[in-house]
């Protein structure tokens, strides 16, 4: 399954010229924890979380004291708090391409310790945002839900055969595909089509099928 398959397309953003005030309106409004920070161009250039708040109002306090400190000591001014997203964001955020498997996006959040991925793309704009509920969402998915899309979505609409003639099987979102279609390619289809739903995890197949397309046409009939 694709982080495409799990994203979510309408996102609140920010600028690095927003405001901390209104940036937390935005997260405490909308029950979020983090927004991605674009530039003009739509491209992302950070992300300002829940934590870089904390770390802000914490540098905002030892600021005062320190300011005071520096002023009496060396005559010097220390640096100012925190005013903008720009001031405060996490700079050179992880991203993630929409077309990546979810467990590549998985690995990158417990990785590098964060909740949710900017999904951007070639040209680093964004697409969307995959969060770790995403992700739980679609492993979470029942295994008789995934059969009966396989059955009636995949096999019967999309690939217009016969239900019966594929037996399908799953257990823990791992999908076990058996039975007889036409062609090889019928075969390669059902299987790519399969591993692209939500909630499954692989695809074990053992089709069988009346033709190989794949071959010339001097070697054409065959079974796996």
């Amino acid at each position: 399954m694709r982080v495409v398959d799990v994203m979510t397309t309408e996102v609140l953003t920010v600028t690095e010229s927003t405001g901390l005030k209104d940036a937390a309106r935005l997260l405490i409004n909308h029950g979020i924890s983090g927004l991605p920070v674009l530039d003009e161009d739509g491209r992302v250039v950070g992300m300002i979380t829940e934590a870089d708040f904390v770390e802000a109002e914490a540098d905002r306090a030892w600021g005062s004291e320190r300011r005071r400190l520096l002023d009496t000591v060396f005559g010097e001014r220390s640096q100012r708090a925190a005013e903008t997203v720009g001031d405060a964001m996490s700079g050179h955020p992880i991203v993630i391409d929409r077309e990546s498997d979810i467990t590549e996006a998985a690995r990158k959040m417990s990785e590098h310790g964060v909740k949710r991925l900017p999904v951007v793309n070639p040209d680093g704009q964004l697409d969307g945002i995959v969060s770790r509920a995403d992700i739980l969402t679609a492993f979470a998915r029942p295994d008789e839900l995934i059969i009966d899309e396989i059955e009636n979505d995949v096999v019967r609409r999309v690939l217009m055969l016969d239900p019966g003639t594929v037996k399908t099987t799953a257990q823990e979102g791992i999908v076990e595909l058996s039975g007889e279609v036409p062609t090889r390619s019928d075969a390669r289809l059902l299987e790519a089509l399969v591993n692209r739903l939500e909630g499954v995890i692989r695809v074990e197949s053992n089709l069988s099928w009346v033709i190989d397309d794949s071959k010339g046409p001097d070697d054409i009939s065959g079974r796996r």
